[in-house]
């Protein structure tokens, strides 16, 4: 499939790592000049420089934490001087520590506000204006929260279906700048974020985290974890013209493991 992102500008947030990075990688090899950014400087130059010398491809990285409204509006900016056009943004955040109703005071509750739901909020603010001068696409990475709740991720089951009906309600509203907003469910992929979530409920469990990804491979289907590439060749289809009349919809990247019917 030709996903014909020669040229065209793809801008990741939180890329330095993980699902990000392989997003960002995806992109470059298709030909698209991208725009990466984390929280940490030197992961994202690091980040930026893999980029480069594996692709060729043209490549910003910048510094921005999410949780900051000004550094996401500088972060758009910046891309507009560099690049003149943005055609597809990927919203993308460390999602908020696992817990329960018990263990969270307010200032929890406002942090995984600000870094889940209002970072999505800002990101699309900041880049709609560039998205709309020839159209384009925004995808957002969710979480299968957002089907079915999960009982150890209280602030992800909130802030994330806070995100998945702002998605739905922009994929109307945005549909006639041509700007096309959908949202990707990851099962359990292998990346820092899923192990280090794996070594958290460990604890509160009492077991090993090899106990709790054996347990998890067993719901799925498929009989095993999915590769961050895997992932991100789902988000650039989502991201590319190929998807041109897919808009307001939740594409579950999980291996079979979800049940639901919608």
């Amino acid at each position: 499939m030709d996903l014909r992102l020669d040229g065209k500008v793809v801008m990741v947030a939180a890329a330095s790592r993980g699902l990000g990075e392989a997003i960002a990688r995806q992109a470059a090899a298709e030909g698209a000049r991208v725009a990466i950014a984390s929280s940490n400087h030197a992961a994202i130059e690091a980040a930026a420089q893999l980029l480069r010398d594996s692709t060729g491809a043209e490549v910003l990285a910048s510094t921005v934490d999410l949780r900051q409204p000004a550094q996401i509006t500088a972060w758009a900016a910046e891309v507009e001087q560099r690049f003149g056009r943005v055609d597809g943004l990927l919203v993308n955040a460390g999602g908020p520590p696992p817990g329960g109703f018990d263990q969270f005071d307010d200032a929890a509750w406002q942090q995984a506000f600000e870094l889940t739901l209002m970072s999505t909020v800002r990101l699309i603010r900041a880049v709609r204006p560039l998205l709309a001068r020839q159209g384009g696409a925004i995808v957002a990475i969710t979480s299968s929260a957002v089907k079915e709740p999960i009982d150890a991720l209280l602030l992800s089951n909130v802030m994330r279906a806070g995100v998945v009906g702002l998605l739905k309600s922009l994929s109307r509203t945005l549909a006639p700048e041509r700007i096309r907003v959908n949202n990707l469910i990851p099962g359990s992929i292998h990346t820092d974020r899923i192990r280090a979530l794996n070594s958290q409920m460990a604890q509160l469990q009492g077991v090993t985290a090899e106990q709790i990804e054996q347990a998890a491979t067993r719901q799925i289907p498929l009989g095993r974890y999915g590769t961050p590439d895997e992932f991100a060749r789902a988000a650039l289809f989502l991201l590319c013209d190929a998807a041109s009349y897919i808009t307001g919809a939740s594409l579950q990247v999980d291996g079979g493991t979800l049940r639901t019917l919608w």
